[in-house]
């Protein structure tokens, strides 16, 4: 297990301010939780970049009436079966859907298995949160 270790930051009043707002209205105890959650993401990002096994979670929303597009998603995601772990279809409305998809493997084909869903023509949008587990962050 490792250490702690303290280091000191000089930060501009005002921005220190508004970070002190973000942290209370996101329900950090303090500071130092606040900071670790930022390096966090600073070094999940580092290991996107890295093409390493990453997880996608891909949200899809679209018009339920789009002609034939539920198959076309469908048929895509089978061509990729080897990466997408799971889908679930929501009915958001009487017009509207919501398909989010699960996909696991190397975050370039990970982010080239979300474009190609996302930019299927009746898509209304795609918004794709990648993330690993984090294996060289304690």
């Amino acid at each position: 297990m490792s250490g702690v270790s303290r280091f000191g930051v000089s930060l501009e009043s005002t921005l220190l301010d508004s970070f002190d707002g973000l942290i209370k209205q996101k329900g950090y105890r303090n500071r130092s939780e606040a900071i670790r959650d930022l390096i966090r993401g600073f070094l999940v990002e580092k290991e996107w970049q890295q093409d390493i096994e990453t997880v996608g979670v891909l949200s899809l929303v679209y018009s339920h009436h789009a002609r034939e597009l539920q198959e076309k998603l469908s048929g895509m995601q089978h061509d990729y079966h080897e990466a997408v772990v799971s889908s679930t279809h929501i009915h958001l409305d009487e017009a509207n859907c919501l398909e989010v998809v699960i996909l696991k493997g190397k975050s370039s084909i990970i982010s080239s298995i979300s474009e190609k869903l996302s930019s299927t023509r009746g898509v209304k949008h795609g918004k794709l949160i990648m993330t690993t587990t984090g294996s060289d962050i304690d």
